[in-house]
C-alpha cells in the first residue's frame, strides 16, 4: 500500500506518518511545510514540498498511490473569523483540488482530517455523530463544507472515504520520534507547557463559574497516537471495501483546564503561573465525544489518552 500523506510534517501529519511506517506501508509526504517541521519528517517516507493551491504539483505526486490523508488545513480558530478568505482558499479550494486530482488519477481511498467544530454548541453530551452540525466559527464551517463534498465525490467519482471528526489531540509520541514542536501553539496544553518551562510568563484561565466540578470548562482531549492508529485503521477498512462515513475520535472522557494545569504541575514539579480570566464566547461548559462508531466500524479504542500519559508525553517534549 502507497499512501500519500498531505500534511505529513506538521504535528497530527507526522505522528500518522510513523503509525503507517510501522504497519509497512510505503509512505509520500506531501507538505508546504508552512506549519511543517523537517524535524518530523522521517527518513523511509519519501518527502516532496508543494502546496495544495497547485494542482499541477499535486498530478506529479498522486500517480501510483492507493489512497490519501489529508491534514493540510489551517486551524486557527480565532484568525478563521478574521480572515475567513485564507480559510476557504485553504481548507475548501485545496481539499477540492486533491479530490479532483484524486478523480483525475484513479485514486479512491481518502481519510480526511475533520474536526468536533462542525458540530457547534452542544444540545447533548456525549456528542456522538447523529449530533446536529452547526459550526459557530469558520474554521468548523470549512471543516463541514468538506463533509458535504465528500458524498458527491463517492457517488459521481467512485471516492471512498472516511471523515475523522477529531476532538482535542494533544501529546507527543512516546518514543520521541516526533521532534518538532508545534509552531505559535494555540491550545490549551502547549501554553500550559510553554508557562510551565518559562516561554511565557503566566496564562490564563478563561472562567471558573462553569457548571463542572471545578468551575472550569471540560473538554475530551485524545492523545495524537491514538489518532495517528484511526487513521490506519480507517485506510485498511476502506481499502477492504468498508463503507464512506463520518467518525468521531475522542474517549467520551472530559478533562478540566484545572485538572490539566495541577497535573502538569504534578509531573513535571514545575509551577505553571495562571489568572483567572472572564469567560470567552462560545465555550461551552462540557464537551465530550461518543466514539462508539469508530469503535464498531474501525476496531479502534483510545489506548493512550490517559491524562497522565498526555503530561509526561508533552512534558518530556518541552524539556528538550
Amino acid at each position: 500500500m502507497h499512501i500519500l500523506v498531505i500534511g505529513g510534517a506538521g504535528y497530527i501529519g507526522s505522528h500518522v506518518v510513523k503509525e503507517l511506517l510501522q504497519h509497512g506501508v510505503q509512505v509520500t509526504v506531501f507538505d508546504d511545510m508552512s506549519t511543517g517541521q523537517n524535524e518530523n519528517l522521517f527518513p523511509q517516507a519519501a518527502f516532496i514540498k508543494g502546496d495544495i493551491l497547485d494542482v499541477s504539483a499535486l498530478e506529479a505526486v498522486m500517480n501510483g498511490v492507493d489512497g490519501v490523508v489529508h491534514l493540510a488545513a489551517k486551524k486557527a480558530v480565532g484568525e478563521s473569523m478574521e480572515h475567513p478568505e485564507k480559510y476557504a482558499v485553504n481548507n475548501i479550494t485545496g481539499t477540492l483540488n486533491i479530490l479532483n486530482v484524486m478523480a483525475k488519477c484513479g485514486v479512491k481511498n481518502f481519510v480526511f482530517s475533520s474536526s468536533a467544530a462542525v458540530y457547534g454548541m452542544p444540545q447533548y453530551v456525549p456528542v456522538d455523530e447523529k449530533h446536529p452540525t452547526e459550526p459557530i466559527n469558520f474554521y468548523g464551517f470549512t471543516k463541514l463544507e468538506i463533509e458535504r463534498f465528500l458524498p458527491w465525490y463517492g457517488n459521481l467519482k467512485g471516492i471512498n472515504w472516511i471523515a475523522l471528526r477529531y476532538f482535542n489531540a494533544v501529546g507527543y509520541d512516546a518514543d520521541g520520534d516526533v521532534k518538532g514542536l508545534e509552531k505559535n501553539p494555540q491550545n490549551l496544553l502547549p501554553i500550559v507547557m510553554e508557562t510551565a518551562v518559562g516561554i511565557r510568563q503566566g496564562m490564563k484561565i478563561f472562567g471558573n463559574d462553569y457548571d463542572t466540578e471545578d468551575g472550569t470548562c471540560v473538554r475530551d482531549y485524545i492523545h495524537v497516537s491514538d489518532l495517528a492508529s484511526a487513521h490506519w485503521l480507517a485506510l485498511d477498512y476502506l481499502s477492504k471495501g468498508g463503507s464512506s462515513q463520518s467518525l468521531n475520535l475522542g474517549t467520551g472522557k472530559g478533562i478540566s483546564v484545572w485538572e490539566m494545569v495541577k497535573a502538569t504541575e504534578r509531573l513535571s514539579g514545575q509551577k505553571v503561573n495562571y489568572d483567572f480570566s472572564e469567560r470567552r464566547a462560545g465555550d461551552p461548559s462540557l464537551l465530550v465525544a461518543a466514539s462508539d462508531t469508530a469503535n464498531a466500524v474501525l476496531g479502534w479504542k483510545p489506548v493512550h489518552s490517559d491524562l497522565d500519559n498526555i503530561i509526561r508525553t508533552t512534558w518530556a517534549m518541552y524539556q528538550k
